[in-house]
């Protein structure tokens, strides 16, 4: 690989990346995932008639808190200030799609918290859940699209 990390300094070490030399920009990401669970779970989910409650409201919540918490848990995250977070559940034949918007007006970009917000709803599904399919799977988290600062547009194909 050509390119030089930008996490890594000329030391070898890891480090936060100086952004303050960049301009603020309007930037979004946008990520998925998937959680799989058995067909008489998800009757229950969209029935409203789990034992700990509505999981989609609690997954949707849990998603918004996790984008705002990702410095705190990915180690060389930038604190920014983000704009907007949508979690966006659907429940499919197979299981639980999850989507997320992340909005920041900033110097660095926002694809660490969309996936953080779809990781994190992920984990409170399966947390609502494993009582009643511990065999559930969280599968696909990835990045679909991303938008500002100098790189500009991304859309997965």
């Amino acid at each position: 690989m050509s390119e030089k990390l930008s996490h890594i300094n000329d030391d070898g070490n890891a480090h936060m990346v100086d952004v303050s030399d960049r301009d603020v920009s309007q930037r979004s990401a946008s990520a998925s995932g998937k959680v799989l669970l058995s067909k008489s779970v998800l009757s229950l989910i969209a029935e409203g008639k789990t034992p700990k409650g509505d999981v989609l409201a609690t997954a949707r919540i849990a998603g918004i808190m996790g984008a705002k918490k990702t410095p705190e848990l990915i180690p060389l995250c930038h604190p920014i200030s983000i704009s907007s977070v949508n979690v966006d559940l659907e429940i499919a034949d197979d299981g639980v799609n999850i989507y997320s918007t992340v909005k920041i007006s900033d110097r660095t970009g926002v694809e660490m918290e969309a996936l953080t917000a779809v990781s994190i709803a992920a984990l409170t599904i399966i947390d609502m859940t494993k009582a009643l399919d511990p065999g559930a799977t969280i599968k696909n988290i990835q990045v679909d699209e991303k938008d500002g600062g100098r790189n500009g547009h991304w859309k997965r194909t």
